[in-house]
């Protein structure tokens, strides 16, 4: 009987942690550099080196929206909402699920964030919101949209910084200044709702709504396992 030859051992794989962020895509954009990054089972974004958002939860992207609404006078049939930031698509998600709302428009500044959502891993999330038909995207600056556009919509729900006391790049800083929270409320039907992502509660920000002439000012809290919790700022324009 011939000997048989002991096959050769398999090339080891190498072992992913769920720990460990694997760069799935990095680009240098207007506003500096933009990375997506899958961790396990989630996906990150990170802008010029500062976390921005995840999968990993989502409950306070969605209160943004799921608030917005609440608060608009009774019986508004089919609501505009413009939704300022991508993200992960979460808050286009709750809103693309609610039959009320009616036009939709997402503003996002990051090319890079777009593709990842139309013809990357992101579409796993956001594919079915993007091709309703009350979805549209307007890839452009959303402070420069909102001092030039004349539209008006009953609901604008931001979430483009990690909140007014923390901003992603320094252009975004005049989005909370009078000025800009001036332009915020020329955006709004009366009686519409300005709705504020934010890492942290911030009562500074909350006396700025009050000086832009917004009324029924008040912070949602969304708690979160480690520290401070999310919040999301509220406000109305009462004519």
């Amino acid at each position: 009987m011939s000997a048989t030859t002991a096959p050769e051992p398999m090339e080891s794989l190498p072992v992913r942690s769920p720990g460990t962020p694997v760069v799935l895509d990095r680009r240098e954009g207007p506003f500096g550099e933009v990375v997506l990054r899958e961790r396990g089972e989630h996906f990150e974004i990170i802008a010029n080196g500062c976390f921005l958002m995840d999968t990993s939860d989502g409950r306070s992207e969605r209160l943004l929206i799921d608030v917005a609404l609440a608060s608009l006078p009774a019986g508004r049939t089919a609501p505009s909402v413009l939704i300022g930031g991508l993200g992960v698509g979460f808050s286009l998600v709750r809103a693309a699920e609610e039959e009320r709302w009616g036009r939709i428009v997402v503003v996002e500044r990051e090319q890079a964030i777009v593709d990842w959502h139309r013809e990357g891993p992101l579409d796993r999330i956001s594919g079915a919101a993007l091709a309703d038909p009350r979805t549209g995207i307007l890839h452009t600056d959303l402070v420069a949209h909102l001092r030039t556009a004349t539209e008006r919509y009953d609901a604008l729900c931001l979430d483009i910084d990690n909140g007014p006391d923390w901003t992603v790049t320094e252009s975004n800083e005049s989005l909370y200044s009078p000025a800009g929270l001036a332009h915020c409320r020329d955006r709004l039907y009366p009686g519409g709702v300005l709705a504020v992502w934010s890492a942290q509660p911030s009562p500074a920000f909350e006396q700025a709504l009050r000086n832009a002439g917004f009324s029924g000012v008040r912070t949602e809290e969304v708690a979160v396992a480690r520290g401070v919790p999310d919040v999301v700022h509220l406000a109305l324009r009462a004519d």
